[in-house]
């Protein structure tokens, strides 16, 4: 973003944000309530990524951390400014009000929050009389004098300021004249929006309903919703303070937040834009949703939900026959919208509950026409059947399921190599430390192939000789990289020889895939699955099978 335009204070003209429709907010704070989340360490580089998809997707403000704080969301400020040109978004600075009898001009905290240059303030307030008491340790009339003395301080310096009204639905249950003057106190004195704050997340729809509904008449203030989701209804309240009259609602992306979290940012918009028929987003930004969502969740390290709604891999996956059979008919018949319109796909899941009509649909994803040959259709059907009882799972293993559907409709396998024998071995060292080798040999394209290779664990060390025997005659696997690995011990009659089952996810960089192997061991599990990988990816390549 450009540097200060006015030269005096500090803030910036943000004219994408004015141009937008300003009778309704999405406010994001996944940088700050969202970071609050066990298992989110956000540097601040994180932080500004995270920012660039938010104002990408289109929210209309970007709720950055609270500078003076700490040292991290204080540089995120500085840098933001320097070197993010939002383009949908305001950047949002959070704050509390001033301390019990100070004055806002000469708090430290309060002048951080100039200084910190974002156009837009959230200002933190105590509305349960209680709090105010027992936390901030002063009066009910002290505590909105500090609410109007820094609001009207902060609108003096340029700034706009909304206000969080934390524990506002727990305050109203115990005193609702008080919490009432609490939105008073913040919309007189010049705050553009009072935030009513499920802070510990234990309301239920038509209760929000209710309170918002009712404050809205008696202060006429323009009112928000936060909503924490500990009773897993943080979206449907949200949703109850729109139906209520609420105008403004603060989300995260994928629901991160304190505890289990907070209002989804994706299913609250995409019920907007898509339920409601309101305008929410920048036109097209909808169709972004899903990658937006995903890619927050790699910079935050945590793996993406797969049944979020709406942008979760499998929201518009089906697995029952039933289902298959009507959607060949009609997709609506099954799913509540078009995928597409989030920026998702639909999936058809191929198991034992498979039906005729899974695997065509399934065959016709994957490029394959199986419409015209029941006899065909029903020999792959009776085959997953048979391999899922063994074990096998296709449902996560689409890559297996297209090779065990291109050998039936070709009549042999796609074989670009023939295994002779291998051999995993782990040595173990009198200092504790473990060495592991394996040896694999191999038939490529006429040659017979002796390869060995180290590595650390034994599934590596094959997976590494694979790669020295094979890489001469198929360079096209020097791209390949194992990015996730999982074992799962089925049932079995006698403990440890019970069956096991391996999904290896794989990548070229340009996709990933995922493969399955199912044998009484895991190292001969992971070799199934290792040889469907290395197979897939040279057909995924163009390769022509040497046999």
């Amino acid at each position: 973003m450009t540097d200060a335009t006015d030269g005096t204070d500090g803030t910036e003209e943000n004219p994408a944000q004015g141009s937008l429709d300003d009778s309704f907010h999405v406010f994001d704070t996944t940088l700050r309530d969202g970071a609050q989340r066990e298992g989110i360490n956000l540097t601040v580089a994180d932080k500004l990524t995270i920012a660039r998809h938010l104002d990408d997707f289109g929210v209309g403000f970007i709720e950055g951390g609270w500078p003076g704080a700490n040292p991290r969301d204080t540089e995120f400020f500085a840098r933001a400014r320097q070197e993010i040109d939002f383009k949908h978004a305001s950047l949002v600075a959070f704050g509390s009000t001033r301390r019990p009898g100070a004055i806002a001009a000469d708090d430290p905290q309060v002048k951080a929050l100039v200084a910190a240059g974002a156009p837009v303030v959230t200002l933190v307030a105590k509305s349960h009389d209680r709090h105010v008491e027992l936390a901030l340790r002063t009066t009910l009339d002290e505590n909105l004098a500090m609410i109007a003395d820094t609001v009207a301080y902060l609108r003096e310096q340029g700034r706009r300021v909304f206000v969080d009204c934390e524990h506002f639905f727990d305050g109203y249950r115990a005193n609702p004249a008080y919490a009432k003057s609490v939105v008073r106190a913040a919309a007189e004195a010049g705050a553009d929006v009072v935030i009513l704050c499920d802070t510990n997340g234990g309301m239920l729809p038509a209760q929000v309903q209710a309170v918002v509904q009712t404050v809205l008449a008696d202060t006429g203030a323009r009112l928000g919703i936060h909503a924490q989701d500990d009773t897993g209804c943080a979206v449907a309240n949200t949703l109850a303070a729109v139906d209520a009259g609420a105008t403004h609602v603060q989300c995260t992306a994928n629901g991160y937040g304190e505890r289990v979290g907070n209002a989804n940012l994706f299913p609250v918009v995409a019920a907007l834009e898509i339920k409601y028929g309101k305008s929410v987003l920048p036109e097209g930004s909808l169709r972004e949703m899903t990658r937006v969502s995903h890619a927050i969740a790699e910079v935050v390290n945590l793996t993406p939900s797969t049944h979020q709604p709406y942008v979760g891999v499998s929201a518009f996956a089906h697995k029952a026959g039933l289902h298959a059979s009507a959607i060949k008919v009609d997709p609506d018949l099954y799913q509540h919208i078009d995928p597409e319109r989030v920026g998702n796909t639909m999936r058809m899941l191929v198991s034992d509950m498979a039906g005729r009509a899974s695997v065509e649909l399934k065959g016709k994803e994957l490029g394959i026409d199986l419409s015209g040959d029941r006899e065909l259709v029903g020999r792959v059907v009776e085959r997953v059947k048979e391999r899922e009882l063994s074990g096998y799972s296709y449902e996560a293993a689409d890559a297996s399921f297209e090779l065990l559907l291109r050998e039936e409709a070709e009549g042999r396998p796609r074989r670009y190599f023939r295994t002779e024998t291998w051999r995993a071995i782990v040595e173990n060292r009198p200092d504790g430390s473990h060495a592991n080798e394996a040896t694999v040999k191999l038939w490529a394209k006429g040659e017979r192939i002796v390869a060995t290779a180290e590595g650390n664990g034994p599934v590596n060390a094959l997976d590494r000789a694979l790669r020295v025997g094979l890489e001469r005659f198929y360079p096209e696997l020097a791209k390949l990289d194992l990015v996730d690995y999982k074992v799962r011990i089925l049932e079995g009659k006698h403990g440890t020889s019970s069956t096991t089952r391996v999904l290896i996810s794989t990548s070229d960089g340009v996709g990933e895939w995922s493969t399955v192997g199912v044998a009484d061991n895991v190292i001969a599990a992971s070799w199934q699955a290792l040889e469907d990988a290395y197979t897939y990816g040279l057909l995924r390549a163009g390769v022509e099978p040497a046999e």
